[in-house]
C-alpha cells in the first residue's frame, strides 16, 4: 500500500493461484494512466518459486494486527509495521529456525537476554570521532 501512496507501481505482484487476485490486480493497477503491474501466479506452494516465506511473515503480522483493530493513521501503521518487523527479524526466535533470521543470516549483535532492551540501548548510543 505505501508503493499505491507514494504514486508509484511495483514492478510486479506475485500472489497464489487465488482467482480473485487477478481482478483486484487489474482494479487497482491497470489504467490508461498507469503502467501495468506484471501479475506473476504461482501454480502451486510446492514450486520452486513460491510466496510462502511472505504468507508466513503475513499470517504472523496478522495474528498482533488484528487485535489491534486496524490503525488512525498512515504513520501509525508505518511505525507499528517497522517496529514488528525488527521484532521479527532479531528478537523472535523462530520455531523452525531455533534462533531469529537475523542470526540465521549471520548477523550477530551480541543481544542481552533482554534483547528489545539491548537492541534499544545499542541503537541509541552515539559515537562521535
Amino acid at each position: 500500500m505505501l508503493a499505491i501512496s507514494l504514486g508509484v507501481n511495483p514492478e510486479f505482484i506475485i500472489t497464489d493461484g487465488l482467482p480473485s487476485y487477478r481482478d483486484s490486480i487489474i482494479k487497482e493497477f491497470h489504467s490508461w494512466r498507469k503502467p501495468q503491474v506484471n501479475h506473476v501466479r504461482l501454480e502451486t506452494i510446492r514450486a520452486k518459486i513460491n510466496n510462502n516465506l511472505v504468507e508466513r511473515y503475513h499470517s504472523t503480522f496478522r495474528e498482533r494486527d488484528k487485535v489491534m483493530r486496524g490503525f488512525k493513521s498512515e504513520n501509525s501503521a508505518r511505525i507499528m509495521t517497522e517496529g514488528f518487523r525488527t521484532y521479527y527479524n532479531f528478537i523472535r526466535e523462530h520455531m523452525t529456525l531455533e534462533k531469529t533470521p537475523s542470526e540465521e543470516a549471520g548477523i550477530d549483535l551480541q543481544l542481552d537476554r533482554n534483547k528489545w532492551l539491548s537492541l534499544i540501548r545499542k541503537s541509541s548510543k552515539t559515537e562521535f570521532a
